[in-house]
């Protein structure tokens, strides 16, 4: 069939980098607020190391550099020339794009806005104020008003000064506007899915991703009266996505003309296996170094942040499922249907956060988050796929489905 052309290689679980990919957070959680405290001004050097147009930093050099390396080998991974084949798996990607495009990034804005705005609000404190970058070009006093934020001079530059709540939303909402792209291939695997399609819909998000991003991002952040450097969105969706998409689509295709299609799985694919991960756990270092007094301060910043983004995971599982039943898929495409909504493009999410509002802000944090809970979850509703086949034509008969579940928990709590 189609989809299963456009497979470059089946993943085939969970690697140890990725089945404890919580733990390695955790750690560079440590090791970045404890380098914060030990070396505060390294983390400070590394982010001035910067280009910039006029006095203002617009792409953090080293960040740029670890981000690249996140997300080519997501990239290279993909062959395109399956995409335009997709009419056999009309449904699936249909629902898939409903999903991910015209749900879930009005779900994330709505649900952060409840928790982080409303009942969250007292507790990460009224006056608390976070300071991000002025937006690309913009040049106003100080004492300026820019949507929810005011113009001050921080550490000798002028920011804006916007409450902390709104710059943890503004992290959020570039969560629930970039659908997973890479770890959605080893969740759809695990619950026993289509792989060729879950690749398939991969490749069509990529492309979407390009355009919607940031026409959504700009929207959502403009209702959230943050500050829309549309300038730096856009370039942030040239440097960390169209450039390692073309950069993926060019070596692949130069790759195998050289090598061959077997050389390029069995040899290539597998060197870049761990690159994507040490390079997110690097950038992870980096902006816990930054962030470590705020949570020293308070240690339930995580936590707030991670209501949302937990509930928002669930709400788009189960709708995303519950609509591929009723529209009787097969369990092999209803399963990465529903997986490719629910989990989060981090590596995007965290780059944009970056570049947008700086190493420093809320906002960058929370997409950290969203990392620290992406795997446990996951796990969760990989579960819950397996115990519910039977759900689905196809699907098989409910033991099996529980004795795989059963298998799957045991092997992730190792």
């Amino acid at each position: 069939m189609a989809t299963e052309a456009c497979l470059t290689k089946q993943p085939k679980g969970l690697s140890a980098f990725e089945k404890y990919l919580t733990v390695w957070v955790l750690l560079c959680i440590g090791a970045g607020i404890l380098l914060g405290k030990a070396a505060p001004g390294v983390a400070r050097w590394l982010d001035a190391q910067a280009i910039y147009v006029g006095p203002a930093p617009v792409v953090s050099i080293p960040i740029a550099v670890c981000l690249f390396f996140m997300m080519y080998p997501i990239m290279v991974k993909i062959d395109f020339g399956q995409v335009v084949r997709a009419g056999r798996s009309a449904r699936p990607v249909l629902l898939t794009l409903f999903v991910n495009w015209a749900v879930k990034p009005f779900t994330m804005y709505a649900i952060a806005v409840l928790f982080l705005g409303t009942i969250f609000y007292g507790v990460i404190g009224p006056e608390a104020v976070d300071h991000v970058k002025m937006p690309f070009g913009l040049d106003l006093p100080l004492g300026a008003a820019h949507g929810a934020g005011t113009v001050v001079l921080h550490e000798g530059a002028k920011m804006l000064q916007v409450p902390l709540w709104r710059s943890y939303l503004a992290g959020c909402v570039l969560l629930g506007i970039a659908p997973c792209t890479a770890m959605v291939l080893v969740w759809g695997n695990l619950a026993r899915g289509n792989d060729g399609l879950t690749l398939l819909m991969v490749a069509i998000n990529s492309l979407t991703m390009l355009v919607l991003y940031g026409l959504l991002g700009g929207f959502l952040l403009g209702v959230g009266r943050l500050p829309v450097p549309w300038q730096a969105l856009l370039l942030s969706i040239g440097i960390y996505v169209a450039l390692p998409l073309a950069a993926g689509y060019a070596s692949r295709r130069w790759i195998i003309k050289a090598k061959g299609e077997r050389w390029f799985r069995e040899r290539f694919l597998h060197l870049l296996t761990p690159v994507t991960i040490v390079a997110l756990l690097a950038t992870l270092v980096l902006l816990f170094s930054f962030k470590g007094d705020v949570i020293l301060s308070n240690p339930l910043t995580i936590l707030w942040i991670a209501v949302p983004l937990f509930i928002q995971t669930n709400l788009i599982f189960w709708l995303a499922y519950s609509l591929a039943r009723l529209l009787r898929l097969r369990y092999a495409d209803a399963a990465p249907a529903a997986m490719i909504g629910a989990s989060n493009h981090f590596e995007v999410a965290i780059a944009t956060a970056v570049m947008l509002f700086g190493l420093s802000s809320g906002a960058a944090l929370a997409t950290v988050v969203g990392v620290l809970i992406e795997v446990p979850v996951m796990l969760l509703l990989v579960r819950i796929c397996l115990r519910t086949r039977g759900w689905f034509a196809g699907g098989g008969d409910a033991s099996s489905a529980a004795t795989a579940a059963d298998r799957l928990g045991s092997e992730a709590t190792r």
